[in-house]
């Protein structure tokens, strides 16, 4: 079975322990840890240098709780980005965070990651 055609549970269940690592090595700027699961292209575009600047000057990025819901699964050519509302330990308000998964090889990936 590809991950597109799995449902949103099972898909949670692959994704809850990749969003957990990149809110904890986020919230320690763990740079390793944080790109363990990122897809080569990902990897690409997201070098040390720029993560500890985002790091730096986004309070958000370094203090995300460990509080989350999964809202739901979007399929679109080839990847499923899983929509997840999150929070912060400092910033009050809810955060809605995005992971778009895919297939690299025979391991799922990370091909996209953000939060806003």
């Amino acid at each position: 079975m590809s991950l597109l055609d799995k449902k949103d549970d099972e898909i949670f269940k692959i994704a809850e322990p990749i969003w957990d690592n990149l809110v904890k090595s986020s919230n320690t700027k763990d740079y390793g840890s944080f790109t363990k699961d990122f897809s080569s292209q990902m990897l690409y575009g997201a070098n040390e240098v720029e993560l500890g600047k985002q790091w730096a000057n986004n309070k958000l990025l370094t203090n995300l709780s460990n509080k989350k819901d999964f809202l739901g699964c979007i399929r679109r050519n080839g990847y499923v980005t899983v929509v997840i509302k999150q929070t912060s330990n400092t910033i009050p308000g809810d955060f809605l965070g995005r992971l778009v998964l895919g297939v690299e090889g025979n391991l799922v990936k990370v091909f996209g990651a953000t939060i806003f």
